[in-house]
């Protein structure tokens, strides 16, 4: 170990230790009663990191022969992870703390799946991939089942308990028949022995479906999607919107990692395989979500066919594809996090409300509100000239430039049905019946990560806030 090698994971190393220090911090002073400013320390720290990343990170390095990698691929969805997990922090401490739940182990917790995040996309070998995923994990397991009086969110932890444990199986399992018959965990190791053979070994044919197969687990690809929907809506509110924002980026770009650096040589072996989860998520996202009347279960069908879009722009296997689906998570975190901060303010007299019929009309009560989630639902759809569309519009060309147009014809297709349960939205706050569902105050951090979301998804049509270069350096330091 040097001290090039530390450089390289210095900020996973000082978010570890801030972590640690909060820790005992909250034991020894006042537990809970310190959670609020644990929170809001937390919240700046990644801030602050996001934006060392962002501004002083520059070229390619590797750390620990090569099981850590820093280059530009890493650095964007670093800072995509630590804005996410900043906003849902900052916006989860009212809800929580009115409900009793506002524990410091949450932010703690929050740290630590982080880092594991961050070493997720940095990881250059099977074994520290593993380690970080485990990491990450663990860590997300507790938040899930934080309100211990709930049965729901018991069931939501154990559930996501018994989902992680068996992805981490298949995992596992891939892992050890690729290192069996690559002879190396580590991603340089494996992609010259896949370079070596004209096709590719049946063993290591299977490592890497068994492989794909945990990381479709991870972002929660249809026909891996189990219990997806059930850990959505039975964990508190602020966690979910955490599961589906930083954990999903974390996971996108571990996949794409793996995808290019180890397997970059077999990209016929595995562009079917994803092409094929693309379409079963985004179909399934769009259909089963339909009919559901609970808006976090909702966003859960959601977010399965918002990740079926991402994997289309993985399938493609080239540079584009890589840099269409790096735009596409972040327009898509974006647009999360503005719709949670509504979500979390639904509240009739103190108690959280989730029936999207409790809407009904809500345009005449909150004019400027309304008009926020209109934005976002019609974004999430895809509805030009929002930014959502552009999104959608970056990974249809790339499906399309990389062969497959039959895969950018489902997405068309998929996003056409997946639109009816947005608009639905819609048509409820603007054209429903008239009566009082929900109360209409909204705390000003709530409010403002609304109206932020709401307004980046219109001004961002000049030119995506210059974030379409930034993938394409991040793309082209991952696809060579």
């Amino acid at each position: 170990m040097t001290a090039a090698d530390l450089n390289v994971i210095l900020p996973e190393l000082l978010l570890a230790i801030f972590a640690m220090g909060a820790l005992l911090g909250g034991v020894y002073t006042g537990k809970d009663r310190v959670a609020p400013l644990v929170l809001w320390a937390t919240a700046a720290v990644f801030v602050a990191f996001a934006l060392w990343i962002g501004v002083t990170g520059t070229g390619s390095r590797t750390a620990f022969n090569g099981m850590v990698v820093d280059d530009a691929f890493a650095r964007f969805a670093k800072v995509m992870i630590l804005v996410s997990a900043a906003a849902v922090l900052l916006m989860s401490e009212g809800y929580m703390e009115r409900r009793g739940i506002l524990r410091f182990e949450y932010p703690v917790l929050v740290v630590l799946a982080v880092i594991g995040m961050m070493l997720m996309v940095s990881a250059g070998d099977l074994i520290a991939l593993y380690m970080a995923l485990e990491l990450q994990s663990l860590a997300l397991y507790v938040v899930a089942s934080l309100r211990r009086d709930s049965a729901k969110s018991t069931e939501a932890g154990l559930k996501y308990f018994i989902l992680g444990a068996l992805s981490s199986g298949m995992l596992l399992y891939g892992a050890s028949l690729t290192y069996g018959f690559a002879g190396t965990t580590s991603f340089a190791g494996i992609i010259e022995a896949v370079r070596a053979t004209e096709d590719l070994p049946l063993g290591l044919l299977f490592g890497l479906v068994f492989l794909i197969t945990g990381f479709a687990f991870k972002v929660s690809a249809v026909p891996f999607h189990m219990w997806t929907p059930d850990v959505y809506e039975g964990s508190p509110t602020p966690v979910t919107a955490f599961f589906a924002t930083a954990p999903k980026v974390a996971a996108m770009g571990l996949f794409a990692r793996v995808m290019h650096d180890a397997f970059g040589g077999a990209t016929g072996d595995w562009q079917q395989v994803v092409a094929l989860l693309s379409v079963a998520s985004m179909f399934l996202g769009a259909i089963a979500a339909i009919g559901q009347r609970n808006i976090k279960r909702l966003m859960a069908y959601s977010s399965i066919a918002h990740m079926g879009f991402a994997l289309m722009g993985l399938a493609a296997g080239t540079a584009f594809g890589v840099q269409a689906m790096l735009i596409y998570m972040a327009i898509y975190v974006t647009m999360n996090v503005g719709t949670f901060a509504f979500i979390l303010a639904m509240e009739k007299d103190g108690q959280p409300v989730t029936d999207i019929r409790s809407l009904q009309m809500y345009s005449k009560r909150e004019p400027l509100k309304a008009l926020a989630v209109l934005v976002l639902m019609f974004s999430l759809a895809g509805v030009p000239p929002l930014v959502g569309f552009f999104g959608k519009f970056y990974v249809l060309r790339a499906a399309y430039d990389a062969g497959l147009a039959w895969l950018a014809v489902a997405g068309v297709i998929a996003s056409v049905i997946g639109a009816y349960y947005y608009l639905r939205i819609v048509f409820f706050m603007y054209f429903g019946e008239d009566r009082e569902g929900i109360d209409g105050g909204m705390p000003p951090v709530l409010w403002g990560a609304l109206m932020a979301s709401a307004a980046v998804m219109v001004l961002g049509v000049v030119n995506l806030f210059g974030i379409e270069g930034v993938a394409a350096a991040a793309a082209a330091a991952l696809v060579n």
